[in-house]
């Protein structure tokens, strides 16, 4: 459905709707930062290209027709519906918290908690972009980043740290190539699983 060819010029509409709450066309027009003048072009403009007159006017006042009222109800609704999904999209856009991290630690650390997460914070919209890529968080694509790493980083502030725990292990085969007690410590498998390499 073309709008465009069938509703009048949004100026004049966003006028009328003016005049009509304020009751005045000069106080319409000091709402909308223009002179009483052009309020009463758009008006005009808008009676000519529906055909009928919206206002009749008196010595120092206007009065709003039937039809006038009418449209008036309709714009009103319409612009506040309008309104309202406009401040829903702003809302929604600054709740939303991008996560970046990595493949694994989104798929075996994250998603797994997200849903006792939400239940404890339904206000808090999280959205996660999961890649072995660097993120750039001068670039605005994300609010937080989970990274590997000595802080500090030069395009953010470190807000959480944790150290790592290295756990070795290895396949049976492997040891069983091994002397006996040829392992003794994790530091000795790390020095010796490197060497072999």
């Amino acid at each position: 459905m073309q709008f465009r060819r069938r509703l009048p010029s949004m100026t004049a509409l966003l006028t009328l709707e003016a005049v009509l709450r304020r009751k005045s066309f000069t106080a319409a027009a000091a709402e909308l930062g223009v002179t009483q003048a052009a309020v009463s072009r758009q008006i005009a403009l808008l009676e000519d290209e529906l055909g009928q007159p919206m206002f009749v006017r008196k010595h120092r006042a206007v009065e709003p027709t039937a039809a006038c009222v009418s449209l008036g109800a309709s714009l009103a609704q319409g612009f506040a519906t309008i309104a309202d999904a406009v401040d829903t999209l702003k809302t929604s856009a600054q709740d939303v918290v991008t996560i970046g991290a990595t493949v694994a630690f989104s798929s075996f650390w994250l998603l797994p908690r997200l849903a006792d997460f939400r239940h404890l914070n339904p206000g808090i919209q999280l959205r996660v972009i999961s890649q072995d890529s660097h993120f750039d968080l001068d670039a605005g694509e994300i609010d937080i980043a989970v990274r590997y790493g000595l802080p500090p980083f030069a395009d953010g502030t470190v807000i959480a740290s944790r150290g790592d725990k290295l756990m070795p292990v290895c396949s049976p085969d492997y040891l069983a190539r091994r002397p006996a007690g040829a392992l003794s410590t994790a530091d000795e498998f790390i020095e010796t699983d490197v060497a072999d390499r």
